[in-house]
């Protein structure tokens, strides 16, 4: 397809390289200052709570590697919320630098960051951040091991690797694991097939190390506390799976309005219809088998995420748990923009960008300002160091956990607590007791902020 001179343009690509990486920093900063509670969830307080007690392990309920990681931080001075926020950057940074590095999939991966959905991933105190950069190590390393410049030995020991940092972040790692051993099949009778194989066979290995020498040991009730059967009908299952996508994919916004309403026409709209454009592509290009790498890998981790819900206690499918399997598709489209589109693809990011910035400031609260109601607060109550108890009626009463989280930001040390009879201690915290004493900036579009 011929460009003309501005779409195929080094300079101006050049350039506008430069401009979505700054702004992309600045949004991610953005995203969890204009926010009311810093961009954590319950998930957050464990992930803090954990960082703030190594070496003493706290639970087993999270793989280490992501607590590891802020508590990396907090010996230099910074408490475990600002720690996870320099692990976020440091994500997304560190992908950046690789990609230039080695020459791989540069532009791409600085486009798919810009996107608001991954600017929401590195802002977030949750470990899908940290995973993405090892996720793209793990992705450049396979092309090296299917163009034959790793083989052997080494090809195996490094996928495996890999896989096994993954999953020492994020236990969905393990759908990583099936990417690779199904790709390896598929391509059993080429010369690196055998090497995806067994670097799957390592990880899976690993992790059936991990339960039995690990997780039993500190928690011998773990698996069976969280496998459960049937804990969703088929029906609603498929429901969360195609708005899971539609908001996946939607390169602009992420988040539909749960309360429903026409607005989310338009979200799973353009979300459905960048899948229809990704089919095509898939359809209608011949590809490499790295590209059939990329696209097998990713299918198989959001097929995998899908059907371990039937029974295992996780979160509806959403853009954040898919971000390590929706990278790889996310790489192969924009590189099929790229080449069909030349600079135009930029339009993309920048989009993104803008939809991202208005959201944000339109549904803005101020952390900083509630961190100091916070601070004010746990000091008054002598609850800035050591344990709190924050009772709420179940785990299902997400709307009054907020002040649990922000309490996180600044005191890891909060335990959730379900029992009735903890509401007539007085060293228990309700919701009541610290929303009565607070006056804390609440996002007013609070109904769109669920994830």
């Amino acid at each position: 397809m011929y460009k003309t001179p501005l779409l195929n343009n080094p300079k101006l690509a050049k350039f506008l390289n430069f401009i979505i990486i700054v702004i992309t920093y600045a949004m991610i900063v953005v995203r969890f200052l204009l926010n009311e509670k810093g961009r954590v969830n319950p998930d957050s307080i464990r992930y803090m709570r954990q960082a703030h007690m190594l070496p003493v392990i706290d639970n087993t309920t999270a793989p280490l590697g992501y607590p590891f990681g802020i508590w990396l931080f907090t010996n230099f001075g910074l408490d475990e919320f600002w720690s996870s926020k320099v692990v976020g950057l440091l994500a997304y940074t560190a992908m950046l630098v690789f990609a230039w590095k080695k020459n791989f999939y540069f532009k791409e991966i600085l486009m798919i960051s810009a996107l608001f959905s991954f600017v929401s991933v590195f802002s977030y105190t949750m470990s899908e951040a940290p995973i993405l950069p090892f996720v793209f190590f793990l992705f450049y390393y396979s092309k090296q091991v299917i163009e034959e410049n790793t083989k052997g030995l080494k090809a195996v020991l490094t996928l495996s690797l890999f896989l096994i940092i993954c999953y020492n972040i994020r236990y969905s790692a393990l759908f990583l694991m099936a990417g690779l051993g199904w790709f390896g099949l598929l391509k059993i009778k080429t010369s690196y097939g055998k090497y995806f194989i067994l670097s799957a066979l390592v990880g899976v290995l690993f992790v059936v190390l991990f339960k039995f020498l690990y997780v039993d040991y500190f928690n011998e009730d773990y698996v069976k506390d969280f496998l459960n059967i049937g804990l969703k009908p088929t029906s609603q299952l498929l429901t969360e799976l195609w708005q899971g996508l539609a908001t996946t994919f939607d390169p602009f916004v992420h988040i539909a309005d749960p309360s429903g309403g026409i607005v989310n026409y338009g979200i799973y709209g353009i979300g459905l219809l960048n899948i229809v454009v990704i089919i095509f592509f898939v359809i209608k290009t011949k590809h490499s088998d790295f590209d059939l790498f990329l696209l097998w890998t990713g299918f198989v981790g959001i097929a995998c995420s899908y059907f371990v819900q039937y029974f295992y206690s996780v979160n509806a499918i959403d853009y954040r748990l898919l971000a390590p399997f929706s990278l790889p598709i996310w790489m192969y489209y924009f590189r099929r923009l790229w080449i069909s589109f030349g600079n135009l693809t930029y339009l993309v990011p920048l989009g993104s960008l803008l939809t991202g910035f208005a959201f944000t400031w339109l549904s803005k609260g101020n952390y900083l300002e509630n961190r100091e109601e916070i601070q004010t607060f746990l000091k008054n109550e002598n609850k800035e160091t050591g344990t709190i108890k924050f009772w709420l009626k179940s785990e299902e009463d997400l709307g009054n956990v907020r002040s649990a989280e922000i309490i996180s930001t600044v005191n890891p040390m909060i335990y959730i607590s379900f029992c009735a009879k903890d509401t007539l201690n007085p060293k228990v915290l309700t919701p009541y007791r610290v929303d009565s004493k607070l006056k804390l900036k609440r996002n007013q579009f609070q109904k769109f902020d669920k994830k």
